[in-house]
């Protein structure tokens, strides 16, 4: 058998059309891992040449050809799917971010990539933490460990949307809650801030601390919803009946979303400030 061109890899990094579905189809069975990289970084590359590609077995047998060829933006669809199922979690991540990806193969690797979640160490899931997106970065969302949260929380890609099951759901922790509450980047937002007042679960500092930042329509359902502790209640009553509805945000002069949230009222006292401090510093965190 003669020996490969010696400028193979040069024409597979820059050969066009079918002259490249050319020599994949001439040489394919006795490429090595360099010369699949430099057709992998073609610009040129075909879907036509990647399915060829993907055809050989001896190839496909190495993992990091797998990989290659599944996130790789012009593999057909229903080539790369085959794939996806035996890739790392790392693997599987990279296709999830690539926007280039088809759609249907970055589902496909996300669906993996959440039921690997309960196999992976909190070291690893810390790691995936930091790039997750959609629904991995939901899921992560709801593990009782901090480390992985804060690390979530510090994710470029985190969106609001992301963190809604863990803000309004009944059976987040409290530490949990109070963590993204003590946010600099999440703590701020509106959203974040209506979902915290609204979950039972939120530490009663925290949550009265918020309240008056809320908009009237959104602090009226709160006065009155059972599941919220009463120190809560409380004082969304107060702030809807002693305060105008243009005004009652003024009153609030400082709130220090952190381990200790503090609420200074005005120096005017109004009836049951010193009872309201009372209970905000005697409340459970």
């Amino acid at each position: 058998m003669p020996d490969l061109p010696q400028d193979l890899r040069q024409q597979l990094r820059t050969a066009h059309g079918r002259r490249l579905e050319q020599l994949v189809d001439d040489y394919g069975a006795r490429l090595g891992l360099p010369e699949v990289r430099q057709l992998l970084l073609n610009p040129f590359v075909t879907a036509e040449a990647l399915e060829l590609l993907a055809n050989d077995r001896r190839l496909m047998a190495e993992r990091r050809v797998r990989s290659a060829v599944a996130g790789h933006r012009r593999t057909p669809p229903q080539v790369a799917l085959r794939f996806v199922s035996s890739l790392f979690w790392r693997e599987l991540l990279e296709i999830v971010v690539d926007v280039r990806v088809s759609a249907a193969v970055r589902r496909s690797a996300e669906h993996y990539l959440v039921q690997r979640l309960p196999r992976l160490t909190v070291g690893e899931k810390v790691s995936l933490a930091r790039r997750a997106v959609g629904r991995i970065a939901r899921e992560l969302s709801l593990d009782p460990t901090l480390r992985i949260l804060k690390a979530l929380l510090g994710n470029p890609r985190l969106v609001e949307q992301d963190l809604m099951p863990l803000l309004t759901s009944a059976r987040s922790s409290p530490r949990a809650l109070e963590t993204v509450a003590a946010s600099e980047r999440w703590g701020h937002r509106y959203e974040v801030r209506r979902a915290l007042c609204g979950n039972p679960q939120t530490p009663a500092r925290n949550a009265v601390g918020l309240l008056p930042t809320l908009r009237r329509e959104d602090l009226e359902p709160l006065a009155n919803q059972e599941e919220l502790g009463w120190l809560v209640r409380h004082r969304a009553k107060q702030i809807l009946e002693e305060w105008p509805a243009d005004a009652y945000r003024q009153r609030v002069q400082d709130i220090v979303l952190a381990d200790d949230v503090r609420i200074e009222l005005d120096a005017t006292p109004r009836p049951g400030d010193a009872e309201l401090r009372d209970a905000i510093d005697s409340a459970p965190s």
